[in-house]
């Protein structure tokens, strides 16, 4: 708890001492990779500075910054070495780095639709590309539906086009979700970077659950975002979940990555369901998050 919240400090003062060390406007968004010290932080809309889309140490690229990024590990609590791994939105690349790092034999592709952000992440954040590992310009909705076309499947699911208070629409649907679900392969797991709070977050939930049933929350006292993992047959046992944790703990440790900490932030919604039961579906023809995102 001690070492989130001083990385929620050190983030908060990060932007008023920072330089500037590259600016653009993509076709997208206003990109800016700022730097302090030891800390180098890419963003994305010059008047809302304070939030970060991705963070490194210059001294110790494979240490983990945000919390986010570390809940997301909770999957691997869930699913046994992963063969097949899609990240939808890239930021800096940090996850597609460890999770290269920790399974050097498995397939990543990255799918981000900017392709400033790429390039950013390359030449500033050592985002790692290899024959394992490949980076796509492209819509992840697109992406998804061309790979259910080919009928490829995906041990590992990662949804992270999210820029700290916004997902697209079209990508917040009961339509995207069962899309998803379609390339998810037997076993599977799928990990959304979300919401903890707002409108948005009843309209959401219940949306996942439509299609993947009964989901696990996995939120953090000092944490503004959730991870969602979804499309699993069966919760794991209490003892499974340990001799995970005891497995994992020394391979995530040099990420700064406590997955003993982060099992205990681990909900199941099957008892625990935190919306009300009529709560309205996003869909292609109702998703407004914008409305709703507050």
């Amino acid at each position: 708890m001690f070492k989130w919240v001083m990385a929620a400090l050190l983030l908060t003062a990060f932007s008023a001492y920072a330089d500037v060390i590259h600016q653009e406007r993509s076709l997208y968004r206003n990109i800016l990779v700022e730097e302090n010290g030891d800390l180098r932080c890419l963003k994305f809309d010059e008047k809302t500075r304070s939030s970060s889309q991705s963070c490194m140490y210059k001294s110790k690229p494979q240490k983990l910054v945000f919390n986010y990024t570390k809940l997301t590990f909770a999957s691997l609590l869930m699913i046994d070495n992963p063969q097949n791994v899609l990240i939808i939105g890239l930021g800096g690349g940090s996850l597609s780095n460890v999770i290269h790092e920790l399974y050097p034999a498995a397939n990543i592709e990255n799918v981000e639709i900017d392709p400033a952000v790429i390039k950013v992440a390359r030449d500033y954040f050592d985002f790692k590309e290899t024959d394992k590992v490949t980076s796509k310009v492209q819509d992840g909705r697109i992406f998804i539906k061309r790979a259910a076309l080919k009928q490829q499947q995906y041990d590992w699911i990662i949804l992270d086009a999210f820029n700290g208070d916004y997902i697209p629409e079209h990508l917040l649907t009961k339509e995207f979700f069962e899309e998803v679900k379609s390339v998810l392969s037997p076993n599977g797991i799928v990990a959304a970077n979300t919401f903890s709070s707002s409108k948005l977050y009843e309209h959401e939930s219940a949306t996942y659950h439509a299609v993947f049933g009964d989901f696990i929350n996995v939120i953090t006292e000092k944490n503004s975002n959730r991870i969602i993992l979804a499309g699993f047959d069966n919760m794991p046992t209490e003892q499974s979940i340990a001799e995970r944790v005891k497995k994992l703990r020394p391979l995530l440790s040099p990420y700064d990555v406590d997955i003993k900490a982060i099992s205990k932030g681990m909900k199941s919604t099957k008892n625990n369901q935190d919306w009300p039961s009529d709560t309205k579906i996003l869909t292609d023809q109702y998703s407004p998050a914008n409305l709703l995102n507050f």
